[in-house]
């Protein structure tokens, strides 16, 4: 299969799988890398600047296939330029930018020849991007786990396939080879899938984690303020109920606050990644676990390379359904 997407990084099929924060290790981007996707890792993942290029050198050293970074570009990430530059050095393929203006990464990545692509909801910021000189977008519809956009993949797909001259990436709600083909069918260029690579052998998040997402599927995700104070979704898991998924009256009185807004979020971030991070790697009643709808389709652990074959196959098998369908 051919599209823009795996024109651009040189994959056999059009998905990047998605940079999750705490989840994605080096395992799984080698993984993901060799079995013909592009996976992309969040710099955050790695507590520091010597951290990341270890890290990238461990991924340079095992896979010779293209693999990205994700950069939070906003200014709650105070390391942002370090991580740009180290990733430049380093010779990564490519960018995922979220949360902020992403001119200095697409500025400083054309010099040396790196991809970048940026996070998008809606057409407005999908157009600045594109004229800072992004070499595509990742639209996040309502259906991507973590912090998902507004709009449903049947809008926002034609819609920015309609504004921007650039490849469009779809982001949320596909776990099958089927859900794949509607995408392209929408007009994305390739796809940007996450949720469903949380319960494989490569990653390193608790057994707990991975059950959960066996367990549960689409109708348990729900939206949360608390973690970010941005919407974000999580598994709806006995605890999620008890702690409810809003701010408290304090939190919403001070998120109200031209002086304290800041602030107030600052420390909510604080807490929510804390809280995520001791999730993701101990088990506990006092659980939040981040996953999208996606998992609807998780049905047991099992390796990477398991579930690409299987998209592979189905995508395949969805094809043929559908030919047949149009010539009936």
């Amino acid at each position: 299969m051919k599209t823009a997407l795996t024109e651009m990084l040189g994959i056999e099929l059009p998905i990047i799988m998605a940079p999750m924060f705490l989840v994605t290790n080096t395992e799984m981007i080698v993984s993901a890398a060799e079995c013909g996707i592009a996976g992309c890792i969040p710099a955050l993942n790695f507590r520091t600047i010597e951290d990341l290029e270890t890290g990238i050198k461990e991924i340079k050293s095992r896979t010779k296939k293209p693999f990205g970074v994700n950069l939070i570009v906003n200014k709650s990430n105070v390391l942002a330029r370090k991580q740009l530059f180290k990733c430049l050095d380093l010779g990564v393929s490519f960018f995922i930018t979220s949360l902020g203006s992403p001119e200095e990464v697409i500025k400083e990545s054309r010099k040396h020849g790196v991809r970048v692509f940026c996070d998008v909801i809606e057409e407005t910021y999908a157009k600045k991007v594109e004229a800072l000189g992004a070499d595509g977008v990742i639209a996040v519809n309502s259906g991507a786990g973590g912090h998902r956009g507004n709009l449903p993949a049947s809008i926002l797909v034609p819609a920015l396939k309609a504004t921007c001259k650039i490849p469009v990436i779809s982001a949320g709600g596909v776990g099958n080879g089927a859900g794949i083909l509607s995408m392209l069918a929408l007009g994305a260029d390739g796809l940007s899938i996450g949720s469903p690579f949380i319960a494989t052998n490569e990653a390193g998040v608790t057994t707990e984690y991975k059950q959960a997402c066996i367990d549960y599927g689409a109708e348990d995700i729900v939206v949360t303020t608390k973690l970010s104070g941005t919407p974000c979704t999580v598994i709806n898991t006995p605890y999620v109920k008890k702690i409810g998924t809003e701010q408290n009256l304090v939190e919403g009185l001070l998120n109200k606050s031209k002086q304290l807004k800041k602030y107030a979020k600052m420390v909510t971030y604080y807490k929510g990644m804390k809280l995520l991070e001791k999730a993701a790697f101990s088990a506990s009643y006092k659980t939040v676990w981040c996953a999208g709808s996606s998992i609807e389709f998780t049905k047991k652990v099992e390796p990477i390379a398991t579930i690409v074959e299987r998209y592979k196959n189905e995508l395949n098998e969805a094809r043929i359904q559908l030919t047949r369908t149009l010539e009936s």
